[in-house]
């Protein structure tokens, strides 16, 4: 089987043979598209919103040496213009009758990869102008003290129309609100901005140019708040009439500062890995891989350890190690020899003697980083039976839990309600090819804990409080600690936030509180909301709470598991209609056309599942690798098959699916022939035949 992946690198390449056939006439300044030598995933893997042309029928530009083409375009929230024409994409909950009926190819639409989404627009006429607007969200970086903002803007030469003339301009706005009431300093930019605005916390930047050739560099802008000390705020927003929650709606951010950032705690790590039989092949080496190189950026001072587990579990050692580079290599040596993929999968053993040997800890951050790519019946009373045990720990130093998932059988909420649990963090990598780079920035992240033991004051006086995460997880210096909730009444003018610093020391700060009115924080927050709110669901199995996040995702257009996305069609209809001013004496005096316009709306196909979804507890209990997706037989298929078999029980005096072939070939005359000669044959012996084909029933 091939991935879609695969089929998109196929079909570039055939578009690209494709060009060359193409005459672009006599004018030698216009110039056919450059081809990219050598094709490889990454040149053709389009970086930026991008539109492709499908030919179904590559047959009609005379093209013998493709069979088949099908390449798709990369877009995320589109509204596409064309001439009586528009689509555009929308959220919707559908019922069960509706989805089976309606949801289209996995070539309608869907991620062709977890970062290119990708839609496929009905036929367009060929010189049609398109106008296409995306929309999609991401988050800022922040990394010692700086925020990145890399934005795709990368366009391969080869996809510029051909033209003798034609305009290329490129614009770029950038609007800057850090709502932190502070200055902010610019670092870097990757293209020439014009400054527009600044005023303390607030900047505004436009680019727009002519060129001579499309972008080929991502739009990358870093930003800097000069403070080494820690520094945060609460942003506070009421409701609009039309929010699905009508309580106040608040988020805490916390920045830990340079100072604060350049010491971290002394850590003990257990790397615990799934080695059942589904990770086989490269998704067990590369995790081999990212599990020595998350051991290389342990510190001096810092114990590890490694367990395998599959229906049983297995250890390095009996006892945590010093992260010497002896002790480091003997793990490696122990991990090639005993990362092999097989058996079943038993996580709850293997957390259970996790948090058994980390429990005790009084100098060291215990982490536990947890490796799965599967999906079992009990993981609901794992989070519950984890929970229990993390809560009667009475150590400030409790275990922390990290979680990280491969592939798409994995059930990712409960992975992140384990991560929650734990106060630790959650990633995961789509194949084997995202492993390595995924787990490293993960246990980067996980390893630079500066603060921990978070608590709030000053939230006790608010009615029909929510809090999410439920359980607030440490700061570390790679990314500030965010958290956000709703309420009832008056919400205090600050807040105090305590916890404990690398050193063991107190860490203490006041946030004070702020209702700008041009920060849309319903809007910043809708996906987290979402994955907090699932989480949450998921867990409880609450069906009111994934009532509310199916309303929430379709008012804010962020994808749920509880919602579809759907193309709808406008087309415009434009017909004259006759109209006559007054008569007098019986005559008409004059007499006028008007033109009118209408439109009519429809849906016209509801794209597969875009959700993580919630694990495969059958993938899983089979041992099928991640990645792998068997394709469902269609009708042609499923009869060569039943040839086949009938072949075989014919102990291979006659081959069906040779005949199918032979017969696909011959003249219309002998075919009629053959056929009236095998309905004879069949109608006088078919219950010889079944017999021969099935065996007696």
């Amino acid at each position: 089987m091939t991935s879609s992946g695969d089929d998109f690198t196929r079909g570039v390449e055939d578009g690209l043979r494709l060009s060359k056939r193409i005459y672009f006439g006599k004018d030698r300044s216009v110039a056919p598209p450059k081809l990219v030598t050598p094709m490889t995933r990454s040149s053709v893997y389009p970086t930026s919103p991008m539109v492709y042309g499908v030919i179904s029928n590559p047959g009609i530009v005379d093209n013998p040496d493709v069979p088949s083409y099908q390449p798709h375009g990369s877009i995320l929230g589109v509204e596409v213009q064309l001439i009586r024409k528009s689509y555009k994409t929308q959220l919707v909950v559908m019922d069960e009758k509706g989805e089976t009926e309606s949801v289209g190819k996995p070539e309608d639409g869907g991620f062709l990869k977890p970062n290119i989404f990708t839609l496929t627009i009905p036929q367009v006429d060929g010189g049609s102008n398109i106008s296409v607007k995306v929309k999609w969200s991401q988050k800022i970086s922040y990394k010692d003290g700086e925020f990145t903002l890399d934005i795709p803007f990368s366009f391969p030469e080869y996809v510029t129309p051909a033209g003798k003339k034609l305009s290329k301009k490129e614009k770029i706005e950038l609007n800057v609100n850090v709502g932190l009431g502070t200055e902010v300093v610019c670092r870097s930019a990757s293209h020439p901005l014009k400054e527009q605005k600044r005023v303390v916390e607030k900047l505004a930047f436009l680019y727009e140019a002519e060129v001579l050739a499309w972008s080929s560099t991502n739009f990358v802008f870093t930003y800097a708040v000069p403070q080494s000390n820690a520094f945060g705020g609460v942003i506070l927003q009421s409701p609009s009439s039309l929010s699905v929650d009508q309580r106040e709606m608040f988020s805490l951010y916390l920045f830990p500062g340079t100072d604060l950032s350049k010491k971290v705690i002394r850590k003990e790590v257990l790397f615990v890995v799934d080695i059942s039989g589904s990770m086989k092949g490269r998704t067990i080496e590369a995790t081999k891989s990212a599990v020595v190189a998350a051991m290389s950026k342990l510190d001096q001072g810092d114990s590890f350890n490694v367990m395998a587990f599959n229906d049983q579990t297995y250890l390095y050692s009996s006892t945590l190690e010093l992260a010497t580079k002896e002790a480091l290599q003997k793990a490696t040596d122990w991990i090639g020899m005993n990362f092999i993929a097989g058996g079943g999968t038993n996580m709850s053993a293997a957390l259970n003697q996790s948090i058994e040997m980390l429990s005790g800890s009084k100098k060291s951050l215990p982490i536990i980083f947890f490796i799965t790519d599967g999906a079992i019946e009990d993981e609901r009373q794992i989070c519950e039976v984890m929970r229990k045990q993390l809560r009667t720990q009475g150590s400030e130093l409790c275990p922390r839990i990290c979680t990280f998932g491969i592939g798409s059988f994995c059930n990712q909420y409960f992975l992140r309600m384990l991560a929650m649990i734990g106060r630790g963090h959650f990633d995961a990598a789509p194949d084997a090819d995202s492993v390595v780079a995924q787990m490293e920035a993960l246990f980067s992240r996980a390893a630079s804990t500066v603060v921990l033991n978070i608590e709030i004051d000053g939230l006790d006086d608010l009615d029909a409080l929510e809090v999410y995460p439920s359980v607030v997880p440490d700061v570390f210096s790679e990314g500030p600690l965010i958290l956000f909730g709703q309420y009832r009444g008056g919400f205090p003018e600050t807040l105090k936030v305590r916890g404990v610093r690398a050193d063991m020391s107190s860490f203490t700060i006041d946030l004070k509180v702020q209702r700008p009115k041009d920060i849309p924080l319903d809007k910043v927050l809708a996906k987290q909301q979402i994955e907090q709110y699932t989480i949450q669901a998921w867990f409880s199995q609450d069906k009111k709470l994934e009532e509310k996040v199916a309303k929430l995702s379709m008012q804010t257009g962020v994808v749920s598991e509880y919602t579809r996305m759907i193309l709808l069609e406008t087309v415009q209809d434009t017909h004259a209609t006759a109209s006559s001013s007054a008569t007098k004496h019986g005559k008409k005096e004059a007499s006028s056309k008007k033109t009118e316009i209408t439109e009519k709306t429809e849906m016209i196909k509801v794209l597969p599942q875009l959700g993580v979804g919630f694990g495969n507890l059958i993938a899983t209990m089979e041992n099928i690798p991640p990645g792998f997706q068997p394709k469902l037989p269609d009708q042609a298929e499923m009869f060569v098959r039943a040839a086949g078999n009938c072949c075989v029980n014919l102990c291979g005096k006659c081959c069906c699916v040779c005949c199918i072939n032979i017969l696909a070939k011959i003249n219309d005359q002998c075919a009629i022939a053959v056929t009236q000669l095998c309905t004879g044959l069949a109608f006088m012996g078919c219950f010889i035949c079944c017999e021969l084909c099935c065996g007696s029933e």
